[in-house]
């Protein structure tokens, strides 16, 4: 079933066709995150007040110009990170960052420059399966995230306030709190979507139909097709990629929600409640049968556009009923409250335990001052967990800290004993300056 006419969409139909690009000059307060040195108070004016036809003409110069591409390499710099396959590091870019900087504005200038190919490895993802990631060079990673401050306010202008993910100024807890709000206005049947491999699998052709729709710099919309076909290395295995952004790139996240802002625009003209962060994202609804609906126009607009729902991971249900729940950004919504999802506890338990093991011959103080940051972390994330979660794991990371002492006296055992308690009690490690959830979390409630 395809969509129907009314609810497919293009940039360009958003936008006034006629703009003065000499308007009044203005810095609004939403474009303060933008970079200084390519957003100019007059290109805001014309960004506010829409330009001819709804397209962009001239952009290369701002991407190439010597004091765009210094302010990117400060924030990949900042970034820091790994080097890619020709092993310039950050610490060597440094050393000759004017060098190198001059010879990527003349690249880009004469339209010489071309990508290196992307180093992929495989970082650990719930328990035994693997995520892959992109490393681009640090000149691909300095040029790309001179483009992204070119397009991002382009494109962020269009993007809907229910998209959350990879957007400035917008994260996971406005997300939450959209959710929450939504629940409690009894929008409690939800469809809980996910795209199969989504970053891997966006079409490169529809892609850039969707981006000329408001870009017509044809050196920029080259640079852009040119990071898309990168090479991937992969151990010793060098292939060319037919569909996706790499993950990792400085570019995938923007890119990533151009395409699926037309889906943003079908549910949210049909007048659906969502929230989407990236690639994941939640619909609710006020009964089973909208919820239906909605998860059949989804359905119908990711097969038109050459992408695949993850079965396992979509689903129809009341989060009202036990059982039926949905799972977004670490946390699990079910029967009316908010719980800490099982994947992320077990994150969390892992690197406690990592931080507490038994043959560690640090002092206990030096421990705790190592464990708070990570605590206080987790905590400031997930404080909004049903109360439960804290007393717990307050008691488990006690009791792997008594398991340390014991280690401390040659004594083997896991702290779980009486003899344990009495002799190292709650107060012991209080008064060593550990930080407590619950303690946090009943501050914290009586400050409301």
């Amino acid at each position: 079933m395809s969509i129907p006419m009314q609810l497919e969409f293009n940039f360009a139909s958003l936008v006034p066709k006629t703009a003065k690009q000499e308007a009044e000059a203005h810095s609004p307060v939403e474009w303060k995150w933008v970079e200084a040195t390519v957003w100019t108070e007059r290109m805001l004016a014309a960004l506010d007040n829409g330009v001819n036809g709804g397209k962009w003409f001239s952009l290369i110069d701002k991407v190439y110009n010597a004091k765009t591409l210094k302010a990117a390499w400060k924030k990949v710099a900042a970034n820091r990170g790994a080097a890619g396959v020709d092993k310039i590091s950050i610490e060597r870019f440094r050393s000759k960052a004017s060098f190198y900087l001059a010879e990527l504005e003349r690249e880009l200038q004469d339209g010489t420059f071309k990508p290196s190919a992307v180093k992929r490895v495989h970082i650990p993802k719930d328990g035994k399966k693997t995520r892959p990631l992109g490393i681009p060079t640090v000149k691909d990673r300095i040029v790309q995230t001179a483009l992204k401050m070119v397009l991002e306010p382009i494109f962020d202008k269009e993007f809907l306030p229910i998209s959350y993910g990879f957007r400035p100024g917008r994260g996971c807890k406005d997300a939450l709190r959209e959710v929450d709000r939504l629940l409690k206005e009894g929008y409690t049947w939800v469809v809980d979507a996910d795209v199969k491999s989504y970053f891997d699998s966006i079409p490169h052709d529809r892609l850039m139909v969707r981006i000329k729709e408001r870009v017509s710099d044809g050196k920029v919309l080259h640079l852009i097709k040119l990071f898309l076909k990168q090479d991937i290395l992969e151990g010793m295995k060098l292939w060319n990629p037919i569909s996706g952004t790499p993950q990792g790139a400085v570019l995938s996240p923007l890119l990533a929600n151009v395409y699926l802002h037309q889906l943003d625009l079908a549910l949210h003209q049909s007048g659906f409640k969502m929230a989407r962060y990236a690639d994941d994202w939640v619909v609710l609804c006020r009964n089973k049968d909208e919820a239906k609906t909605a998860l059949s126009l989804i359905q119908s607009w990711i097969a038109d556009n050459g992408l695949e729902l993850s079965p396992e991971k979509t689903h129809i249900g009341s989060s009202l009923k036990p059982g039926h729940g949905f799972e977004f950004l670490g946390y699990r919504f079910e029967e009316g409250h908010r719980y800490v999802r099982a994947k992320s506890l077990k994150r969390f338990k892992d690197k406690i335990r990592l931080k507490t093991r038994r043959k560690r011959g640090d002092s206990i103080e030096h421990i705790i001052s190592d464990l708070n940051p990570t605590i206080k972390g987790w905590f400031g994330y997930f404080k909004h967990a049903h109360y439960y979660t804290f007393s717990s794991l307050d008691g488990f990371i006690r009791r792997r800290l008594r398991a340390v002492l014991r280690k401390h006296q040659k004594r083997p055992g896991s702290g779980r004993t009486g003899k344990d308690h009495r002799l190292w009690p709650n107060a012991f490690f209080a008064e060593r300056g550990l930080f407590t959830m619950h303690k946090a979390y009943l501050l914290a409630r009586q400050s409301r």
